[in-house]
């Protein structure tokens, strides 16, 4: 892969990323890849979204449960994006 310089667009930026991705995935058929996609935010567990919060992850996920904050529920897990539990945070203390 190459170096971009600071001067590209970010739409020359964007298509160079996916000819990129385009040749990696070519060149490993059949197998996992990471991609880094721009805009996917990583999700937190319970347990890492409780330690930014300092509750215990127990009480974030009945809080979850119960729509006083926002979370995903995927099988038994939940998952928090940390823009939300920002979010959440800032309207309790304007509150």
């Amino acid at each position: 892969m190459t170096l971009k310089s600071k001067t590209e667009s970010p739409s020359s930026q964007d298509a160079s990323r996916t000819h990129e991705t385009e040749a990696v995935l070519e060149k490993v058929p059949n197998k996992r890849v990471s991609v880094n996609l721009p805009h996917f935010e990583p999700l937190l567990d319970s347990a890492e979204a409780a330690a930014l919060l300092k509750i215990h992850p127990k009480t974030l996920q009945k809080m979850a449960r119960n729509r006083e904050i926002n979370g995903i529920q995927i099988g038994k897990l939940w998952r928090f994006r940390p823009s939300t539990l920002n979010e959440w945070l800032s309207q309790k203390l304007a509150s």
